[in-house]
């Protein structure tokens, strides 16, 4: 690791996940560029559980996973291409978002598995149904909500990784947690 990268992250606090979108992105996109991999692997460890979020709020679960590795590979590539290294959260969050919907323009029919060939284990199906419910909401609340719930991010962190504005992350949370006791509130009643 390059001695600029090891000096900022002994002065970070590591544990500290909101210190994403701050100057650290800046030096390790820079130290990256100059050819040091291990900044890198401090972006991937910064940032993946906000491709991993995005992701899940708008794929199958079973193809989250090679997709966040197949976006961090193309952000590698491209990373030169960044304008403004503090930046990295938003671009890397567009890149997810636009994998997932060409995702979906490549996808072929599935085949939806019905409750006779899931496991037993009721507490995943309760979570895959949250997890489909979570997907039927609009965009905005969705991406935060799984951000939040799944990838357990605060509202400071998802504003700064995703360029949002901490204002319009409380409301997303806020509306979306609301729509989504309705909708869990009605299928209770079913």
């Amino acid at each position: 690791m390059s001695a600029t990268v090891e000096k900022l992250l002994i002065s970070e606090n590591r544990t500290e996940r909101s210190s994403a979108g701050s100057g650290i992105d800046a030096v390790l996109v820079k130290a990256v560029l100059d050819g040091d991999r291990e900044g890198f692997a401090r972006l991937y460890d910064l940032y993946a559980p906000l491709v991993h979020g995005i992701l899940l709020a708008r794929v199958p679960r079973a193809e989250v996973d090679d997709l966040v590795q197949d976006i961090f590979l193309h952000a590698f590539k491209k990373l030169d291409t960044l304008r403004d290294g503090s930046a990295f959260g938003p671009w890397i969050a567009m890149i997810a978002r636009n994998r997932a919907i060409d995702f979906h323009r490549r996808a072929k029919d599935t085949v939806e598995i019905t409750d006779d060939l899931r496991g037993s284990d009721t507490q995943h199906a309760k979570a895959a149904e949250i997890l489909e419910l979570i997907r039927g909401l609009p965009e905005a609340y969705r991406e935060t909500l799984v951000l939040r719930l799944v990838e357990g991010m605060t509202g400071p962190e998802i504003a700064a990784r995703t360029g949002l504005t901490a204002p319009s992350v409380r409301v997303n949370l806020h509306r979306g947690m609301k729509l989504l006791r309705e909708r869990l509130g009605f299928m209770e009643g079913l």
